[in-house]
C-alpha cells in the first residue's frame, strides 16, 4: 500500500500559514492526554489492527498534531477508520490515550464542517449511537439493517452476517436498559 508523503518533505513542504499554534493544546485539552509525550516508537502504529486500512499510521496523525498542522490531521483518513479499540493506547510505552485524541480529532472535524473523508464510516457511527440511545446498548442486527438501508447495498456481506447469526452473535430482538431515561439524557445535547 502506497502510503502519503508526510509533511516537511519536498514533495509535501509545511508553509508558516499550514501552522496552528495552539493546535496540540487545544487536543490535550479536548482528549484529556498529551500529543506531546509521543516520541513516535510506532507502538501504536504497528499494534493498530485497522494500520492497512488507513493513509497514515496514528503515530503519524499525533505527528501531524505536534507539528500543530490542523487542516492535515483533520482531513486525513486515519481519524475515522479508527474504532477506538484501544489496542494504540495499550500498546504505547508513554501511555498516552491516542484512541481518545482520534475521537476529538473527529469531533473538531465535524465542528469545522471539514468533509468526511470516510462518510460511510460517520453513517455506520450514526447508527450506532441512534441503537444506543433506543436500548442504551448496542443491537448489532438492526444497526447493520440500517447502515445497510442507508448505503443501499444489501449482499456485498451478506455471508458474514450469516455467520454472526449461526454462531449467535447477532440478537434477533433488542435488550433494553432498565432507567433508558437516564441514558437518554447524554443525547439532549444534539438530537441523534
Amino acid at each position: 500500500m502506497l502510503r502519503p508523503v508526510l509533511p516537511g518533505s519536498s514533495k509535501n513542504p509545511i508553509t508558516v500559514s499550514d501552522i496552528t499554534p495552539d493546535f496540540a493544546a487545544e487536543v490535550k485539552r479536548r482528549s484529556g492526554t498529551s500529543p506531546c509525550l509521543c516520541w513516535h516508537c510506532r507502538c501504536c502504529t504497528n499494534g493498530c489492527p485497522f494500520y492497512q486500512a488507513m493513509d497514515i499510521g496514528p503515530n503519524d496523525v499525533i505527528r501531524l498534531v505536534q507539528l500543530g498542522l490542523k487542516d492535515r490531521a483533520l482531513r486525513c483518513s486515519a481519524i475515522w477508520v479508527c474504532v477506538g479499540c484501544h489496542t494504540c493506547s495499550s500498546e504505547c510505552p508513554m501511555a498516552i490515550d491516542i484512541s481518545a485524541i482520534m475521537d476529538t480529532l473527529r469531533q473538531m472535524a465535524l465542528e469545522e464542517g471539514i468533509e468526511v473523508v470516510e462518510p460511510d464510516i460517520l453513517r455506520f457511527h450514526e447508527e450506532v449511537l441512534k441503537s444506543l440511545k433506543r436500548y442504551g446498548r448496542a443491537h448489532k442486527l438492526e444497526i447493520m439493517l440500517r447502515y445497510k438501508v442507508r448505503k443501499r447495498d444489501w449482499l456485498s456481506d451478506i455471508d458474514v452476517g450469516l455467520k454472526m447469526l449461526a454462531k449467535r452473535k447477532l440478537d434477533l430482538m433488542p435488550s433494553k436498559i432498565k432507567k433508558i431515561g437516564e441514558l437518554k439524557k447524554i443525547f439532549v445535547k444534539e438530537d441523534i
